[in-house]
């Protein structure tokens, strides 16, 4: 008989995970303490935006017409720990504020109420991203707290999913890893996972360090990547240079590759910029801090592109905001998301707003949630709206609508046809054929 699933927080990772497992054929309970939360997922609502995943979970959630009705949500921890077989935690874990170090704080409490539940055996599985080390003290705890004591064992799963193909990437991971004690929870994780594996994803099987390193240590690559050839980008500013055609040149090495090369403002979201601040961190408190301290410099490029994008901008008006329109293209840290959690677009804008512009964003899917987050902004519900009389335009999140968009009926909207290209994403070629000044980050101008 197939385990059964609960899924702890129903955040980005949580609500994916257990749409996910519905559709693999396992029955599955969610979990989550935010009322409202669960009475949108049991509408087959998602909390956030995700391509395909409302879809994922109107085919499975309990009560909606046509749907398997093997997944469903509560809030009641006792209902959760008496459902499971197999429970994944899939709770946040943040930046301190004021600190480079991760909370802990939702992960442990998450596993603490869950623990004090468990009458029965099972199996707990971390997904969280946390500090290396963090599973050994949990496991410790579950013990301490758990009334079916040995009978519940630990297990970590990172994710590794990314904003925009989450839904992919859960049912179609390009490698699973399991860190493991035992047999008995390796042998449950495989065969949660076996359609994938038979699939051809790869299992990789691991002690705990390594599987809580797994996550940290490929955002801080990913990261590395991305502030090197804006690194370079400031370097062609200087020289002359074109960071576009250096990047395809040094792609074509096999060992370098082309993913991760496109210059820009730089590298935002949930995840990067709090990973490799809190891979530091705990570092530290290792006393491997020199292992590490490459990653400051991989975060100060990173945010030194922001500045410069404001800088770009500043000189394209003038020398001075005061009294300009600044039209923003995006809001949301990438595009397929409406996520702006330290998002370079409105971090751009927020810094441009400050200085005296009259800054209008607009943003496919993110303006919700931009405007709770800097509500003294203005926000406009096209693209077309947002230029309309606007002194410069600012391309910072690289939607395919931005892309298509006109530059010739931009043009006629717009104060005066200066375009930024953030994201080294459009065709300048099209642009300035439509009558604009086009500049981007990293490449000489005509």
């Amino acid at each position: 008989m197939a385990p059964k699933i609960t899924v702890i927080g129903t955040g980005y990772l949580g609500a994916t995970h257990a749409a996910a497992m519905a559709e693999l054929g396992f029955e599955v309970l969610g979990l989550d303490v935010d009322a409202e939360k669960i009475a949108r997922l049991s509408r087959g609502e998602t909390p956030m935006y995700e391509p395909g995943l409302q879809e994922l979970l109107r085919r499975h959630v309990e009560g909606i017409e046509g749907a398997s009705g093997r997944l469903r949500f509560t809030r009641d921890w006792a209902e959760a720990a008496d459902f499971g077989d197999i429970h994944f935690v899939c709770v946040n874990t943040p930046q301190k504020q004021g600190e480079y170090a991760c909370d802990m704080s939702y992960v442990n409490a998450a596993m603490d109420s869950l623990a004090k539940e468990l009458r029965r055996p099972a199996l707990v599985v971390g997904k969280s991203t946390v500090p290396v080390g963090s599973a050994e003290r949990i496991a410790a705890r579950i013990a301490a707290l758990a009334p079916a004591g040995d009978g519940v064992e630990l297990a970590w799963n990172p994710e590794f999913l990314r904003e925009g193909f989450a839904v992919a990437d859960t049912l179609h991971p390009d490698r699973i890893v399991v860190g493991v004690r035992s047999a008995h929870a390796e042998k449950l994780l495989r065969e949660v996972y076996a359609t994938p594996v038979a699939e051809g994803s790869p299992f990789i099987v691991t002690d705990f360090p390594t599987a809580e390193l797994v996550k940290t240590a490929a955002n801080s690559f990913l990261a590395t990547k991305i502030s090197f050839i804006n690194a370079m980008a400031e370097i062609c500013e200087a020289s002359g240079g074109d960071v576009v055609k250096l990047a395809e040149a040094i792609g074509h090495d096999e060992r370098i590759g082309r993913k991760f090369l496109r210059a820009g403002i730089g590298f935002g979201g949930g995840c990067l910029p709090k990973d490799i601040r809190a891979f530091m961190a705990r570092a530290g408190e290792l006393g491997a801090d020199q292992a590490l301290t490459f990653l400051r410099e991989i975060d100060s490029v990173n945010m030194r592109r922001r500045g410069r994008m404001v800088e770009m901008a500043r000189d394209a008006v003038g020398d001075s905001f005061l009294g300009t329109r600044v039209a923003v293209l995006g809001a949301a840290f990438k595009p397929d998301s409406d996520d702006v959690r330290d998002s370079p677009a409105l971090n751009v804008a927020g810094q441009i707003h400050l200085q005296g512009a009259q800054v209008t964003v607009y943003d496919p899917k993110g303006m919700d949630n931009a405007r709770r987050v800097f509500p003294t902004l203005g926000y406009a519900p096209s693209a077309l709206d947002a230029v309309r009389g606007a002194d410069v335009v600012l391309h910072l999140t690289e939607w395919s609508e931005f892309r298509d968009l006109d530059p010739e009926e931009l043009g006629a909207a717009a104060g005066r046809r200066i375009l930024l290209d953030g994201r080294n994403a459009l065709d300048a070629a099209r642009w300035r054929a439509a009558g604009w000044t086009v500049r981007a980050m990293g490449r000489p101008q005509p």
